[in-house]
C-alpha cells in the first residue's frame, strides 16, 4: 500500500508525484518505476537495483529513512548507466534523498533532484587481513612453530594485541601487490604475506634439541627447545603476534620439553620441567568475511612425555610425527619436521568494484564484496 501523505522535509525535491511505498526498506530491493521508497540502513548496507528496460522519463526516488547512510551506504546500481557511467553510485550522507530520470542509453538514469550532493561515486575503501606463513619445526624433538603475523583493519584488532589498523583508501586501474605466504619447512620461517603496503611477517621455527637450532623470531615466534634447560622462545613481532615459550628441564629423560609456539592472541606456554610440551599460542577470531575463523595458532611444543596442544587457529599438535599448521590459517607446527600452514589474504570492497589479475575467490555480504587469496603471488587491480 502507498503512502497517501508525506510530509516535504523527509523527501527529495520535486519528488512529490512519487508514488511512497509505505513498506521501510531493510534489505536489497529492486525498485519499480515511479515509485518512492524509504531506505533503512541502521542494521546494514541496502543495494537498489534500478529498474530494467527503462523508459524514457520513468522515474525513481530513494530517502535515507534512518539517517545513517553515512555509516551504511545505499548503493544503486543498474545494467544502464547511471550519469553517464557504467559505475555504481552510492546515497552516503545522513537524510540524503535523491530522484532518478531516465533520460537514454548514453546517459542513462541522472538526477533530477539531489539533496546535500548525496549521490557520489563509490569510495575504494578496502579492508583487510593479511595473515602470514606459520614456521616450522626442527627434524629432531622441538618447541613448536610460532604462527604468522595477523594484520588486519576489520573490528577486533590485529595479532600481538595491536590495535584494528585503518582501511586503505585506493585507486582503480592501479596495480597492488597480493602475496600469500607459504608455511615454512622443517627448522624454517614461515614466509611473509603481503596486500599492498601491509606486510606480516612469517612465524618463527621451533627450536630443535640441539643447540644449532635456536628459536626464530617471526610475526609470532617459535617456541624453545635448544637442547638445556630455559632455552628461550623466539620473538613475535608488534602488532602482529606473541613469543614463543621456553623450555624444561628433561629432568634426566632422554628429551627437553619443547615450549609452545606463539600465536596471534597469546604467548606459546613454557614446558613444564620433565613433563609436557607447551601448548601452542592461541590464534585471533576475525569476521571479516561475515563469519567468525579463528587464524594464527601456535604450534604445540614437543616432549619425551605428554605433548603440547597446537593452538586455535590452526596450529599443529606436538609429538614425534609432523603435525603440520593449517593450509590458509597461518597456524605454526608441531612435532617434528613440520611444516608451518599457509597464510591468506582476504580483502573486504564495495560490490560497485570488480578485481581482476591474480585469482580469487570471490563472496559477496551485503553491499561488499569480500575476495580471498589462498596461494600465489601477482598483482591485481580494481575496476
Amino acid at each position: 500500500m502507498a503512502v497517501t501523505q508525506v510530509t516535504a522535509d523527509v523527501i527529495a525535491p520535486g519528488a512529490a508525484g512519487a508514488d511512497w511505498q509505505s513498506s521501510i526498506k531493510t534489505a536489497d530491493f529492486t525498485a519499480s518505476a515511479g515509485e518512492g521508497y524509504f531506505v533503512n540502513t541502521a542494521s546494514g548496507g541496502v543495494t537498489v537495483t534500478l529498474p530494467s528496460s527503462p523508459a524514457l522519463g520513468d522515474t525513481v526516488t530513494i530517502s535515507d529513512y534512518g539517517g545513517s547512510s553515512a555509516t551504511n551506504d545505499i548503493l544503486l546500481t543498474s545494467s544502464d548507466n547511471i550519469q553517464g557511467a557504467s559505475a555504481d553510485k552510492v546515497l552516503n550522507k545522513n537524510n540524503g534523498s535523491v530522484e532518478l530520470v531516465y533520460s537514454d542509453s548514453t546517459k542513462g538514469w541522472v538526477t533530477a533532484s539531489d539533496s546535500n550532493d548525496a549521490l557520489t561515486a563509490a569510495p575504494l575503501t578496502v579492508h583487510y587481513l593479511v595473515v602470514a606463513g606459520g614456521g616450522g619445526t626442527s627434524t629432531d624433538s622441538s618447541g613448536g612453530g610460532g604462527a604468522g603475523g595477523l594484520r588486519t583493519s576489520w573490528a577486533g584488532g590485529s595479532g600481538g594485541g595491536g590495535a584494528s589498523e585503518s582501511a586503505l583508501d585506493l585507486s582503480v586501474a592501479t596495480n597492488y601487490s597480493v602475496i600469500v605466504g607459504g608455511g615454512g619447512g622443517a627448522a624454517a620461517n614461515g614466509a611473509n604475506s603481503t596486500f599492498a603496503t601491509i606486510t606480516s611477517i612469517g612465524g618463527g621455527t621451533g627450536s630443535g634439541a640441539t643447540a644449532s637450532y635456536s628459536a626464530g623470531a617471526g610475526g609470532s615466534g617459535g617456541g624453545g627447545c635448544g637442547g638445556d634447560y630455559s632455552d628461550p622462545g623466539g620473538a613475535g613481532t608488534t602488532n602482529q603476534g606473541y613469543a614463543g615459550g621456553t623450555s624444561g628441564s628433561n629432568n634426566g629423560g632422554a628429551t627437553y620439553p619443547g615450549g609452545g609456539g606463539g600465536g596471534a592472541s597469546a604467548v606459546g606456554a613454557s614446558a613444564t620441567n620433565g613433563g609436557p610440551g607447551g601448548d601452542g599460542g592461541a590464534g585471533k577470531s576475525v569476521s571479516i568475511t561475515g563469519s567468525a575463523v579463528t587464524y594464527a595458532g601456535g604450534g604445540g611444543g614437543t616432549s619425551g612425555g605428554t605433548q603440547g596442544s597446537g593452538g586455535a587457529g590452526g596450529g599443529g599438535a606436538g609429538g614425534s610425527g609432523a603435525n603440520n599448521g593449517t593450509a590458509n590459517t597461518g597456524g605454526g607446527g608441531g612435532g617434528t619436521s613440520a611444516s608451518g600452514g599457509s597464510g591468506v589474504v582476504i580483502l573486504r570492497y564495495s560490490n560497485a568494484f570488480t578485481i581482476s589479475g591474480l585469482s580469487g575467490t570471490t563472496t559477496t555480504s551485503g553491499t561488499d564484496k569480500i575476495t580471498t587469496f589462498t596461494t600465489g603471488s601477482g598483482n591485481i587491480q580494481f575496476n
